[in-house]
């Protein structure tokens, strides 16, 4: 692997480039400017993962940060194979930073979506694994890992500025409880909490894995809680 520079953050043309795509998106036009992607896009991601890899570290030892694509760069590329959207390309930048011994996306860890002019910042399970699901579920109302859960959950309501997702059914699980405290985040098939904003100024400077650590540093108990299922 070729050596990556320091991250000194991304750039006035990172944005431009994706607006660019949102407006354009086509093989053509991709392929006019893929050294504007290559240098504005690929290049400061490589870098923002490694730095942000080892500056997460210092709250999750285990975090594995790879800077290359399929790893903790999401592909660029779209899956229309079943898609009513003909459309190639994402119009975002998705990075990924995750613990386990298990695929990246069947394990938790911590997410970063550029979407200009958005920013979001989160951290969980996108999707409990289907080998998680019942572990995940008896977790969720286990005596003591459901009063830890409950404990984490109201620290983030706590926070005004973050979201809890993950809800997908209506109804409680049979065979368990609707009466139960953690009822709701039993109608979970997945559970994590995130940040979104506008684009702030630390974007375009090293100063971005500061500002995204201390984002994440809230959802890390609900990233070590998920841990405790997933060995």
């Amino acid at each position: 692997m070729a050596e990556i520079p320091v991250f000194v953050g991304f750039t006035k043309e990172t944005v431009r480039f994706f607006h660019g795509l949102r407006r354009n998106n086509t093989r053509e036009w991709f392929t006019a400017h893929r050294a504007m992607y290559d240098e504005h896009v690929m290049g400061p991601a490589k870098a923002f993962v490694v730095a942000m890899g080892r500056r997460l570290r210092a709250a999750v030892p285990g975090i594995i940060a790879v800077p290359l694509i399929n790893k903790s760069i999401f592909r660029i590329n779209r899956d229309t194979r079943f898609s009513l959207d003909p459309s190639p390309y994402k119009t975002n930048l998705g990075l990924y930073f995750w613990e386990g011994k298990k695929k990246r996306m069947e394990s938790p860890g911590f997410y970063f979506h550029l979407e200009p002019p958005d920013l979001f910042l989160g951290g969980g399970f996108y999707m409990v694994p289907d080998r998680l699901l019942s572990r995940f579920r008896r977790a969720v109302v286990d005596p003591r890992l459901g009063e830890e859960l409950r404990a984490v959950l109201a620290a983030l309501a706590g926070r005004k500025e973050y979201e809890v997702g993950g809800t997908h059914y209506k109804r409680v699980p049979a065979g368990y409880d609707p009466r139960h405290p953690n009822a709701e985040v039993l109608k979970h098939n997945g559970l994590y909490a995130g940040i979104e904003m506008k684009i702030p100024a630390e974007f375009f400077t090293s100063a971005l894995v500061d500002f995204c650590f201390e984002r994440y540093e809230p959802i890390v108990p609900l990233h070590r809680w998920l841990m405790k299922i997933d060995r």
